[in-house]
This record gives structure tokens, sequence and C-alpha cells, in this order.
């Protein structure tokens, strides 16, 4: 919605508006009941046993995939875009990411590992996370085919050659690194299954604040998505102004 529509937006009686919410309300609740359906649905989908020996780096060295869940049974991946030798993550994927470590908490205890996968090299982002201030916990799959197996990352010369698949698609602007989320269980046996991805704007429920923006007159008043959107600590007005910020506005990337 534009500002013209709002300066010329319709102003009607409190009994027109609550005629006109009761309609709507009514709408919501045909939108919740069939987001039930979907949730249902994507807890009845069939499952693939995960038997590739993945190798991840974090802060105390190797790590495989069982050693990721902690002690759930139930570990959530987010994908995190940040590429060897970047000095910045994606500010798609840093604006998500700044709505876990709230929820992280709540779902240690309710059997649920959350746990960020970026494709550089542990050491390359370590200096980002401390900036950004975050308290996840943010792996390195680089000695892995873990990106590439889940379709988050892309050799140059499969770009070239245009045989990226995104989103169970193929795509025409794939990138080398791109974002995701992946979902796994593991067994009282310690088996593993890949229980659900998704790309793209299904990563969109993640998102709190667009939650909060949905409820506005103004919406999430953008053009292009997400083109509001900064790393935290850039925003003019932010709080949190870290000693590597150096004035920049734009992610450097190499």
């Amino acid at each position: 919605m534009n500002m013209l529509s709002l300066e010329q937006h319709e102003i009607v009686s409190q009994e027109q508006w609550l005629a006109a919410r009761k309609q709507l309300l009514q709408h919501e609740k045909d939108l919740d009941h069939q987001r039930d359906r979907i949730s249902a649905e994507r807890r009845a989908l069939p499952w693939v046993k995960v038997d590739k020996a993945y190798r991840f780096e974090g802060p105390d060295g190797p790590q495989t995939l069982a050693d990721l869940f902690g002690r759930n049974s139930q570990l959530v991946i987010y994908h995190f875009m940040f590429g060897a030798g970047w000095k910045e993550g994606c500010p798609g994927c840093s604006f998500l990411s700044d709505h876990i470590d709230g929820a992280d908490l709540h779902l240690a205890h309710h059997d649920v590992s959350v746990v960020a996968v970026s494709h550089a090299p542990f050491a390359d982002f370590q200096a980002f996370k401390r900036r950004m201030g975050w308290d996840f916990q943010w792996v390195s799959s680089v000695s892995s085919d873990f990106n590439y197996d889940f379709k988050v990352s892309a050799k140059p010369e499969q770009i070239k050659a245009g045989k990226v698949t995104y989103n169970y698609e193929p795509s025409k602007d794939a990138g080398e690194e791109m974002p995701g989320l992946s979902v796994f269980y593991r067994n009282e046996a310690g088996e593993i299954f890949h229980t659900y991805s998704t790309y793209a704007r299904g990563l969109d429920l993640l998102v709190g604040t667009n939650n909060f923006l949905d409820l506005t007159p103004k919406g999430r008043n953008e053009n292009v998505i997400m083109e509001w959107v900064r790393h935290h600590d850039r925003y003019e007005d932010s709080p949190i102004k870290a000693s590597s910020n150096n004035g920049n506005q734009t992610p450097e990337r190499q």
C-alpha cells in the first residue's frame, strides 16, 4: 500500500469497522486452518535416511551431523550464506538470524536443536558472529559435501552451465551460496533422517519482524523484497556499533 492510498483510506463508523473486521477474522481463521493442514502434510512427508558421514568444524574442532543434535532428537539447520573470504554475512540471512536466539532458548527445552551452517571455513565468520552478538551454534561445512547435497551451494562451473537446482527447480539466477533450512530426526537407535527442507520464500515463516509488519497499515512497505533491511548495527540509530564496522554500507565479499 502506497502513501497516497493511506491518505485516501476509507474512514467508517465503529459499527462498519466491526462488521469488516469480523469478515476478515473469518478469512484469518480459514488461513489458520489451512496452515494447520499444511503443517500436518509436512509432518507426514516420507523421510530419507542419512548415511553419508558429513563433517563440520565448530569451536571445539571436528563434529559429525549426530554431534549437532546434542541431547535432542530433532535438529533444525539454517543454511546461512557465508562464503570463503567474505567479511560479512548475507544481510537477509543476518536478518533471519536475528530471530534465532530468542526461539533457541525455548526450542532447546522442547527436544529441538538449532544450528547455523555455512560453507566458509569456521575462522572466517567468527568476527562477524561476535559483531552481531549472536549466541546460537554456528559451524562450517567446508570439509564436506553437505552444502552441495542440500542444494545451498553451487560450483562456478555449474552456474556457468546453467545446471543449478534451487528450491526444487532449475535456477537461472543461482549464486555460489544460497539460503535454506533443513530438518533432521534421530531415532533411539541413532539413525538420522532428513525430514524437510525449504528455501527462498519458504524461510519467511521464521522472520518474526515480517509478521509484525504484516499487521500494520503500511505492511512490509518495500518495492524489492527486504530492500530496507540492514545488518542490525548499520541502522543510523543502532545501539550496537562494533569496532569492526568502519562505516561500510554493503557486505564485503570476495
